[in-house]
């Protein structure tokens, strides 16, 4: 681990294992999670390609200017500043991953992607494998939700990567009613895999993306982000699945122009800090540890995650956590 992560960004690392006894028996549909966007992009690798979900306009943009553009285009990609180990030990719980092969890789190994690389798949993984050693009552949900120039043999290498890291702390696919802490706590499960591709129905231990829905605001405008979250809640509460609450806004081309060399940051996070506190009072019944701001806001920010035992929100997306970019040494 990487020497800035402090005994205070630990604080929360084992909020599950001493919540209060009334709740080991909920479903875990009925709690507010919190979790992080593009979780793995505390680390972007400006040297790497860019990725191959890039359109082409980016493409050509990085073939003329190189390096500098890879640099700006770092400051709208990374929207997290601590490594998986700080993010777990600030009490998130849920990992928004996206995989990717890498042109003209000679190891074929599997990356998280987002515009450009960062680390490698099975090392991320194995960092937050050794957390869960250490918290054997803390679950986490691993969102493989975007693969990106993976063929069935990838799909095949991963999915062997998940059995040899966590091997019998993932729990089978099974009714989301049925998962409550106390459940997973008497199985010794602690890991719950959602992975997008039809290959999840072929694998008892992943759960079909379609259990874990996250609706999409796309928009840069608070109030209609926040409309938008509490209509979400309204629709899904009849359903009783996990699902994602995205509290983030998404910046358009023009917003990117105007803000270039000032980044996601700047332009974008601060303005969902004030308004984005709307939509999650309404969430607070008790409070759970105070571990992150759910929205991103400052990165200083340590906003209070709820148990919400009639809205069913399995995760609160976060972009922002920590306090200083982690290097790669901190994976």
């Amino acid at each position: 681990m990487a020497s800035s992560q402090g005994k205070s960004e630990l604080k929360f690392a084992d909020w599950m294992a001493t919540l209060p006894d009334s709740i080991h028996s909920i479903p875990l549909t009925n709690l507010a999670i919190p979790g992080s966007h593009d979780s793995f992009s505390f680390y972007i690798d400006e040297a790497s390609p860019v990725g191959p979900e890039q359109p082409e306009t980016v493409q050509n943009f990085v073939s003329v200017f190189g390096t500098v553009a890879k640099k700006l285009m770092r400051k709208w990609l990374a929207t997290q500043t601590m490594n998986f180990t700080g993010q777990l030990g600030a009490g998130i719980r849920y990992f928004d991953l996206r995989i990717s092969t890498k042109p003209r890789d000679p190891d074929n190994e599997l990356y998280f992607a987002h515009g450009l690389f960062s680390a490698k798949v099975n090392e991320g993984l194995e960092e937050i494998n050794a957390f869960l050693t250490d918290h054997h009552k803390e679950v986490v949900f691993l969102d493989f939700n975007h693969f990106y120039g993976m063929q069935k043999y990838h799909h095949e290498k991963l999915v062997q990567m998940l059995k040899d890291i966590y091997g019998n702390k993932m729990c089978p696919a099974i009714f989301a009613q049925e998962v409550s802490l106390k459940y997973l706590w008497e199985k010794d499960y602690q890991v719950l895999v959602f992975y997008h591709s039809p290959v999840a129905l072929e694998v008892p231990f992943l759960w079909p993306g379609q259990m874990m829905p996250a609706p999409w605001a796309n928009t840069t405008d608070p109030e209609k982000l926040i409309q938008f979250l509490q209509a979400s809640i309204t629709e899904r509460r009849k359903k009783g699945s996990f699902f994602i609450s995205q509290v983030v806004l998404t910046p358009k081309a023009s917003t990117v122009v105007k803000g270039v060399a000032s980044g996601l940051r700047e332009t974008i996070t601060e303005r969902t800090d004030s308004q984005s506190q709307r939509f999650r009072r309404p969430l607070a019944a008790i409070s759970l540890p105070s571990c992150c701001s759910l929205e991103g806001g400052y990165p200083d920010s340590r906003r209070c995650a709820c148990f919400c035992p009639k809205k069913p929100a399995i995760c609160l997306k976060m972009p922002f956590l920590g306090r200083a970019p982690q290097s790669r040494e901190g994976l």
